[in-house]
């Protein structure tokens, strides 16, 4: 602002400097000029008195009256010049009016105009741009300190509304992200308190166990067998949930990274069919893999086996331990794998909510979890423009997962 005012200052001084010096230029440029009527006039007559001729002042219009030194000039008020004659002076009277005028008189009209255009250009610049950024140069710095309540309350049709109406835009999304990163914090530190208090519950049978094997209050060699399996059972239990607070806490799954790329489909079901199949037997699970045409599928092939691992665990986890079915289709340019298992005892009510992050059913049971394994499929899936859904028909679940072909 002071900046501005000080070259607004400088402009009118310089202004002034270019007008006043204009016109001393024009009042004084016919000094020492020759080429004037009225010198030329007076030579011709100094001519001809040098030569003893006559001369008739009314063919001389600019020379009013000549007058010689005798015992000094008479006195008036008009111009005049000295010229001297073979020793003697002479006085030439004359009237000239200076052409220059005119051009005086318009030079200063125009320059006047432009003098305004300038002063109301500087105006306009003040009023629509200076003044404005003068409103909001805090802004960036209150922004970055994180005052993102406050919106800014100037007209957006204004000369410089576009340009405040995008700070304002940048304000509503900070403050939508803050609140989002607050929501997952708190989210977070929630599921992080129950997992912590779920542990507490496995971590009290151990201590017990560990007791009674400390006192020797079990003499019998089965009886210490069942302990052992139990205590075993309930490290898994701590294990699992101690996977859920990592994961809770070292990935925020709003951000999972997705790697852009193609693979084919046998190499993804070849993955997962040597990951299940030893396992899923070991458990007496029949697995089965239904015939499938290959084709090259889009996406992250690491992200896309981690999606299946996910779906496959909750089906061994939640199902009946009977079967557990991977089939295929193919719609529009994706291809859709559909795994299911039998047993399904979840609502169907519930079917729609379990996508979301830390949400588990009623079907739970025992069974430890953190609620968050088809949240994060869905969220890679729709990473890489596909998707994820669930239905449930003649007491079998089926997940389906789909991918976009090349």
């Amino acid at each position: 602002m002071k900046s501005y005012l000080k070259l607004s200052i400088a402009v009118f001084l310089l202004l002034t400097a270019v007008l006043i010096g204009a016109n001393l230029i024009f009042n004084n440029i016919d000094k020492g000029d020759t080429s004037r009527p009225y010198r030329v006039e007076a030579q011709r007559i100094a001519n001809k008195i040098e030569n003893g001729e006559e001369y008739n002042l009314d063919d001389y219009p600019t020379i009013t009256k000549v007058e010689k030194l005798t015992d000094g000039f008479s006195s008036g008020d008009s111009d005049y010049l000295v010229k001297e004659i073979d020793g003697t002076l002479y006085r030439f009277d004359y009237c000239y009016q200076n052409d220059n005028s005119t051009v005086i008189l318009v030079f200063n009209s125009f320059y006047c105009m432009a003098a305004l255009v300038v002063f109301g250009l500087l105006l306009f610049i003040y009023i629509k741009i200076i003044r404005p950024f003068e409103k909001i140069r805090d802004y960036p710095v209150r922004l970055a300190k994180g005052n993102l309540t406050v919106p800014l309350k100037e007209n957006r049709e204004k000369y410089f509304g576009k340009f405040l109406w995008g700070l304002d835009l940048l304000r509503e999304k900070l403050e939508s992200q803050k609140l989002s990163q607050l929501a997952l914090q708190k989210q977070n530190k929630t599921m992080v308190l129950s997992l912590s208090h779920d542990i507490k519950t496995p971590l009290s049978v151990i201590e017990l166990y560990s007791k009674a094997l400390e006192k020797d209050l079990y003499s019998d060699e089965q009886k210490k067998k069942e302990i052992a399996v139990s205590i075993n059972s309930k490290c898994e239990e701590i294990r699992s949930y101690v996977d859920g607070i990592v994961k809770t806490v070292g990935e925020d799954f709003l951000e999972l990274e997705v790697e852009a790329g193609e693979f084919y489909f046998s190499e993804l079901i070849k993955r997962i069919k040597d990951f299940y199949a030893d396992k899923l037997n070991h458990l007496k699970i029949d697995f089965s893999i239904d015939n499938f045409c290959d084709c090259i599928l889009s996406g992250d092939l690491e992200r896309s086996v981690e999606v299946l691992q996910n779906i496959i665990e909750n089906a061994i986890k939640y199902g009946d331990g009977k079967l557990i079915a991977l089939t295929f289709s193919d719609e529009d340019d994706c291809r859709l794998i559909h795994i299911s298992n039998s047993g399904c005892t979840l609502n169907d009510s519930e079917v729609p909510h379990i996508f979301e992050s830390f949400w588990r059913g009623s079907n739970v049971g025992t069974n430890s979890g953190s609620g968050l394994g088809l949240y994060i499929c869905r969220t890679l899936m729709r990473k890489m423009d596909g998707d994820v859904y669930a239905e449930i028909r003649d007491n079998t679940i089926t997940v389906t997962a789909v991918f976009p072909r090349v």
